[in-house]
């Protein structure tokens, strides 16, 4: 199957992953600002974290029993367009429960509207991440995974500021405190955008059936790539994917959720003023991204490793321009230019090859956590900030890896990823107990993010191991996934 891709289409389903990535970066605005207005234990802010990603997991199970039990898979029937719909609204009831959570300073509510916003963006990836595939050439589809989750990064950069502007108010009127009220108003905004975006999708031309490669493939005994297992848990490469996936989203949640309480500590920074160093570390999963996403252009050689170059620095570009609209300071960060590089090399020798790629960034995380956790200042902030960077394209890289060879197992194996997103719940809060004064400290908790990552490199040299020993070439696929 070859297609050229259906940009318009494209277009409108990238605005969910815009969502996921605003969600997402904007909670860890309001884990210190809930921490101080209720005097809240470090871990007891990483609830906020918990209930939202503990979401996703709750919503795919939801979602596979009432398959079983419907006897059909629920997007099948539905549509999934008109299922991405549905979960827009999903998302937007939880935001109602903003409004008296804020009245009542009730930190209860608050974890109750993330969790059922955190429940329609489950339904919202299961249908999302198998329609960017399927957009054109299934040949480039992992780069238009990577291309919209360039757009989530755009969402993640942007998320903190504009939460932090609309809490805080203006950095120049030197407001340094905000009341539990001042957070429904943004939140508001959001679920009647919820709203417009479901009856966009809902009337727009983005397909409600989809069609795979996997649909044109007559499977062969005698081909190892496709040969059926029975069961969709005897794919050891899947189930160690599952375990990468959950550890990688969680690493990626918690050095962002822990980087507030690091930064107040060591940099001697109010809470209102660390939204562009958050902003910064999304930033950085946004810069590895777009850079993934040039192949998805179909261009010559030269010009792809000309915009290796580029494309990194114009999301770094981004991130410097929505900052001095905000009103930050942003010459402390101009030095960050530099520690880009780093990423550009192991770009570089990764050569395109998930399994390689997967080893070198998550020994790139494990050096630059060691530094964080070794110096202090800048140097420390910068170097957990940088963990972006390495975590920018791990999830296709798991994905690939983990679904490779499932056949016609391939979708179930693809819903049972999904769900190990959890991890974005329960590492932060791991880290948060950790994080005591009494136990390790903020700056040395990041030796959990050294564990992780020290897994996720053995992941990749295991993974290759297994799929070669199924006569599978992992530098050839073409499935992959997106967060």
């Amino acid at each position: 199957m070859s297609q050229q891709t259906k940009w318009s289409q494209f277009g409108t389903l990238v605005t969910v992953f815009f969502f996921w990535g605003f969600v997402a970066a904007s909670n860890d605005i309001l884990i210190p600002v809930f921490k101080k207005a209720l005097d809240l234990a470090p871990w007891q802010s990483q609830l906020i974290s918990v209930a939202f990603y503990v979401a996703y997991t709750v919503g795919s199970i939801i979602y596979f029993g009432i398959s079983r039990a419907s006897g059909g898979d629920i997007l099948n029937r539905i549509g999934y367009k008109n299922g991405i719909s549905l979960g827009l609204i999903i998302s937007a009831v939880g935001t109602l429960l903003f409004y008296p959570a804020a009245q009542t300073a009730s930190y209860g509510l608050l974890l109750g509207g993330l969790f059922i916003v955190g429940l329609g963006f489950s339904l919202q990836q299961t249908a999302a991440n198998p329609l960017a595939i399927v957009m054109g050439d299934p040949k480039t589809g992992s780069q238009r995974l990577s291309m919209a989750g360039g757009i989530n990064n755009f969402g993640t950069t942007i998320g903190p500021l504009l939460v932090s502007f609309a809490i805080f108010g203006s950095v120049s009127a030197g407001n340094t405190t905000a009341s539990i009220e001042s957070v429904k108003t943004p939140y508001l905004i959001l679920g009647a955008a919820f709203i417009v975006a479901a009856l966009i999708f809902r009337f727009s031309s983005v397909p409600n059936k989809i069609h795979t490669v996997s649909d044109d493939v007559v499977e062969d005994p005698k081909d190892h790539l496709y040969k059926d297992r029975g069961s969709v848990f005897k794919y050891p490469q899947l189930v160690l994917g599952m375990i990468a996936i959950f550890i990688y989203v969680g690493v990626e949640v918690s050095t962002a959720s822990n980087l507030p309480l690091f930064i107040e500590k060591h940099l001697g920074l109010d809470t209102s003023q660390v939204a562009p160093y958050v902003s910064l570390y999304w930033a950085s999963l946004m810069i590895g991204r777009w850079t993934s996403s040039v192949g998805a252009f179909n261009l010559n050689k030269g010009i792809t490793k000309i915009l290796g170059f580029i494309m990194p620095y114009l999301a770094f570009l981004v991130f410097i321009i929505a900052n001095k609209i905000a009103g930050h300071d942003v010459v402390p960060f101009y030095i960050y230019a530099a520690v880009i590089v780093a990423m550009i090399i192991g770009d570089y020798f990764s050569k395109g090859n998930p399994a390689r790629q997967l080893l070198i960034y998550s020994a790139l995380a494990i050096i630059a956590l060691i530094i964080g956790m070794l110096a202090d200042g800048m140097v420390s902030t910068f170097a957990f900030i940088s963990v972006g960077l390495f975590c920018s394209t791990l999830w296709p890289c798991i994905f690939t890896l983990a679904i490779a060879g499932l056949g016609k197992h391939t979708n179930e194996g693809a819903s049972f990823l999904i769900m190990m997103i959890m991890g974005g719940g329960l590492i932060p809060l791991l880290q948060g107990v950790l994080s005591s004064d009494a136990i390790l400290g903020i700056q040395y908790s990041y030796v959990v993010g050294v564990a992780c990552f020290l897994y996720l490199a053995f992941y990749a040299v295991k993974a290759k191991s297994l799929l070669k020993a199924q006569g599978i070439d992992y530098d050839s696929l073409e499935s992959a996934g997106g967060h």
